[in-house]
């Protein structure tokens, strides 16, 4: 996918929480990395884990810039406090309507091959399991994500997009920022 680095905190499928232990372990890396921008799962989602993770993050990022919360790096040195500027929370199963939409036109290729590695999750022609079909593991659920893409990007003049929620108003640095439309 082209990522830089990949780090994976290991919290257990279906069982963290947002609480002190896992905010910390969220905070820990977000002062590691000090991300301006910050995308997430969707505050509510058919899956308990999505909300669940995305209001994880989002209280994270924002406990993330209090001086009073210690936490150390894996050296035992005291981390700076960092809050990112935006966390933005990308839209999974349920439908919403996104707060603004991304052109994801050049990358759309690849979103899709990265969706597909997850064979034993999501439909994949090459996958053969004697597992049973799930919701997510139809050809019909990709399409549906695939549709919503399109359908995001035909509102904006482009091929797919993707659409964000975000929890504070945002602004623009100026009107050319606007992707021109044909209409």
């Amino acid at each position: 996918m082209g990522l830089d680095l990949r780090e994976n905190l290991g919290m257990a499928d279906g069982f963290f929480q947002n609480d002190g232990q896992h905010q910390r372990l969220v905070i820990g890396a977000i002062r590691k990395y000090q991300p301006e921008i910050v995308l997430a799962n969707a505050l509510a989602d058919r899956h308990p884990d999505h909300g669940r993770a995305g209001h994880l993050i989002s209280n994270a990022c924002f406990l993330s810039g209090l001086r009073k919360i210690v936490t150390t790096d894996a050296d035992g040195k005291s981390q700076d406090a960092w809050r990112p500027k935006y966390v933005f929370h990308y839209i999974q199963d349920r439908y919403y309507d996104p707060s603004f939409v991304y052109d994801i036109t050049p990358v759309f290729d690849r979103k899709v091959e990265a969706v597909k590695a997850y064979s034993s999750q999501f439909h994949s022609e090459n996958y053969e399991s004697s597992e049973p079909q799930t919701y997510i593991s139809t050809p019909e659920f990709l399409n549906a994500i695939i549709g919503r893409h399109a359908m995001f990007g035909k509102m904006i003049g482009v091929q797919y997009a993707e659409g964000f929620i975000t929890e504070k108003m945002i602004g623009i640095g100026g009107f050319d920022s606007f992707i021109q439309r044909d209409t």
